[in-house]
C-alpha cells in the first residue's frame, strides 16, 4: 500500500508502507508494490489558516469560542484513475480539549494549558470529481475492509477513518476511481474558555495536522 502525505503547513512528503509478514526467525523478505500511478494532493495557500491576532475580549471566559470558519481548496491530480482514501494525523497530539479521532489540537500555553482545537470537514456539495454529476462520500474504520452507505452529507475527516468518495448513492462499495478533485474543506477552530488558559502573555495556536492519500 502507498501513501502520500500532504501537511496543511509544511511540504509534500512521500512515503510506502507495508504490512507485517509471517516468516521464520532467520528469514528476510522485502515486499512491496510499484505502481505507475501517482497521484498529487495540494492545499490552497500552502495549507496554512492564519486567525491573526484574536483579542481576549472576543473570546468567552467560561465557555469555549469558535471562530470564524475558514476554508481551503484542496486538489488531488492522478495521472491515471486510482482508488483512494484520505485521513488525517495530528501533528500536535494529545494537546485537543476534546479527546476524538476528528479533533486536532492547537497546543498548550506557557503553562502547559490546551488552547483549542481544529477540525476539517469535507463536503460533497463541495466537491468536483471529474465529470461526475454528483459526488457522495463514504468512509470505513476498518482499515478499507468495509465501507460506510455512501451520502451526501458533510463530514470531518478523523484520523482513524479512511474518508472515500464515489458517484453511486447508497453503495457500500467503498471509494470509485478518480483522477482529478477539487473540494473547498471548511476548518472549524474553537479556543478554550480563558479562564483555562494562561494569558499573561501571548498565547499561539500552533496546530498542525497532515493529511495523508492512501491507494487501495
Amino acid at each position: 500500500m502507498k501513501r502520500i502525505l500532504t501537511a496543511l503547513t509544511a511540504a509534500l512528503l512521500m512515503s510506502t508502507t507495508t504490512g507485517a509478514l509471517a516468516a521464520s526467525p532467520n528469514a528476510l523478505l522485502v515486499k512491496g508494490t510499484i505502481t505507475p500511478v501517482a497521484c498529487t494532493p495540494i492545499f490552497s495557500n500552502n495549507g496554512l489558516v492564519d486567525y491573526g491576532k484574536i483579542s481576549r475580549q472576543d473570546l468567552n471566559v467560561d465557555k469555549r469560542t469558535q471562530l470564524h470558519d475558514q476554508f481551503l481548496d484542496l486538489n488531488i491530480s492522478c495521472n491515471a484513475a486510482a482508488r483512494f482514501a484520505l485521513i488525517m494525523r495530528d501533528n500536535r497530539e494529545g494537546s485537543a480539549i476534546v479527546n476524538s479521532e476528528i479533533y486536532y489540537g492547537l497546543n498548550f500555553d506557557r503553562s502547559d494549558n490546551r488552547i483549542g482545537l481544529f477540525s476539517l470537514h469535507f463536503d460533497p456539495a463541495r466537491t468536483v470529481v471529474d465529470a461526475w454529476p454528483e459526488v457522495y462520500r463514504t468512509d470505513s474504520t476498518t482499515g478499507g475492509r468495509a465501507w460506510s452507505t455512501s451520502r451526501s452529507s458533510p463530514i470531518p475527516i478523523g484520523a482513524q477513518s479512511y474518508l472515500g468518495f464515489t458517484n453511486v448513492a447508497g453503495s457500500t462499495a467503498g471509494p470509485v476511481a478518480i483522477q482529478n478533485l477539487s473540494s473547498r474543506a471548511t476548518l472549524v477552530t474553537i479556543i478554550a474558555p480563558t479562564s483555562t488558559l494562561d494569558l499573561s502573555d501571548d498565547a499561539t495556536l500552533d496546530g498542525s495536522a497532515t493529511l495523508e492519500l492512501i491507494y487501495l
